[in-house]
């Protein structure tokens, strides 16, 4: 199903239509989203966490939005209004409507792991995504105490290697053993983050070694098909004892892009920026074209020839 993207006019409509709200309703209870619950949601607000329906025609709410309620007598709460966003990560469902996730986030934190298998294409979607929305990634190698020796765990070192060395900040993780949680501390603090991730790479475990007394539902990898089965079924907000909030998210084992063009997808690969506008044609799809300046770069070994297979995997996929 091609997907459906919005025209800026309609955009702007929506964007002007939720001020109106916040502006209407600016003597309102002011609140963070901070979960869901079935069709509710959970709204943190200064006398404490309520619980919210919303009003009709006001769009997607999700985890980390800033929002407009007010009491409904006796004890009812509804959300009349959401705030401006800073950013809004999002993916396309099976439907290919965009499936909103989390808002206002300024850090990503893309877990992968030992087991399930390390998946270079989901990261570097997630890398993409950041990019486009200004978000700052960091990349978590997580149960690297699940190695079968040193020679495996340096493998998977290699293979990440290569995002270190694009600029990404990088960390070796296990939550079992406690390592890389300071640094990851370190990271979080004073941000608003997310992580994510497929599905079994250790997401929950993390949350919980960061923030034991929250003691997040975990499951072990299918032994059948040595992949991650499903643990957190909503987005859920938890503050940091030292500053900073975190949010966790249900895996995904693919992430589609959403209203992501050709343009930004290049941009989104920040070794290919510096060889922007240099191939002799202007329309160059850095196919098979002469003097292409990224093909020109790949031989020179300047550019991944990995990493350039996984951005044209992810442009046919835009058009499909």
């Amino acid at each position: 199903m091609a997907k459906i993207k919005l025209t800026d006019q309609q955009q702007r409509r929506i964007d002007s239509n939720h001020q109106a709200r916040a502006e209407k309703t600016s003597d309102g209870m002011h609140g963070l989203v901070i979960g869901q619950a079935g069709h509710q949601l959970d709204v943190e607000t200064s006398d404490g966490v309520v619980r919210c329906s919303r009003r009709k025609n006001i769009g997607a709410i999700v985890t980390g939005d800033n929002v407009v309620l007010e009491a409904v007598p006796p004890n009812e709460y509804v959300i009349t209004a959401v705030l401006p966003r800073t950013s809004l990560l999002a993916r396309p469902d099976f439907r290919g409507q965009m499936k909103a996730i989390a808002a206002n986030l300024d850090r990503i934190f893309i877990i992968c792991s030992v087991r399930p298998e390390l998946n270079e294409g989901l990261i570097d979607r997630y890398l993409v995504a950041a990019e486009t929305l200004g978000i700052t990634p960091v990349l978590v190698l997580n149960k690297i105490d699940l190695a079968d020796d040193e020679q495996q765990l340096n493998i998977l070192r290699d293979r990440v290697s290569l995002y270190a060395k694009l600029g990404y900040e990088l960390i070796e993780s296990s939550a079992k053993n406690q390592q890389g949680i300071d640094a990851l501390l370190n990271s979080l603090h004073m941000h608003t983050s997310i992580m994510v991730g497929q599905s079994g790479v250790g997401k929950s475990s993390l949350v919980n070694a960061l923030l034991p007394e929250v003691n997040i539902k975990t499951k072990e990898i299918s032994e059948s098909t040595n992949k991650g089965m499903h643990t957190t079924s909503a987005s859920r907000l938890y503050h940091l004892p030292k500053g900073g909030s975190l949010i966790d998210s249900p895996g995904v084992r693919e992430f589609g892009m959403w209203q992501v063009s050709a343009e930004e997808l290049f941009d989104g690969f920040v070794e290919f920026r510096e060889y922007k506008g240099l191939c002799k044609f202007s329309n160059c799809q850095h196919k098979s074209e002469p003097q292409c300046a990224i093909l020109e770069a790949i031989e020179a070994k300047e550019i991944s020839e990995s990493r350039y297979e996984s951005y044209k995997r992810i442009l046919e996929s835009l058009t499909e």
